[in-house]
């Protein structure tokens, strides 16, 4: 489950940024397919990692 946090912090850094402090000025950093693509993807695999490991039964000992 501790993975699936970290992937899903992770994403949400890569979301980071891209404004621009001056209103008149226009930033294109903020449509960065990093931005856009790559972290939602993250966001959900972190999602579903940490899914998985909620409904995995745990190994039993014989």
């Amino acid at each position: 489950m501790v993975i699936g946090l970290v992937m899903m912090i992770a994403g949400f850094i890569l979301m980071i940024g891209g404004g621009s402090s001056d209103p008149d000025v226009f930033n294109e950093g903020m449509f960065d397919a990093g931005k856009l693509v790559v972290a939602p993807i993250v966001i959900l695999l972190g999602i579903a990692v940490v899914m998985i490991g909620i409904l995995k039964k745990p190994k039993e000992d014989k």
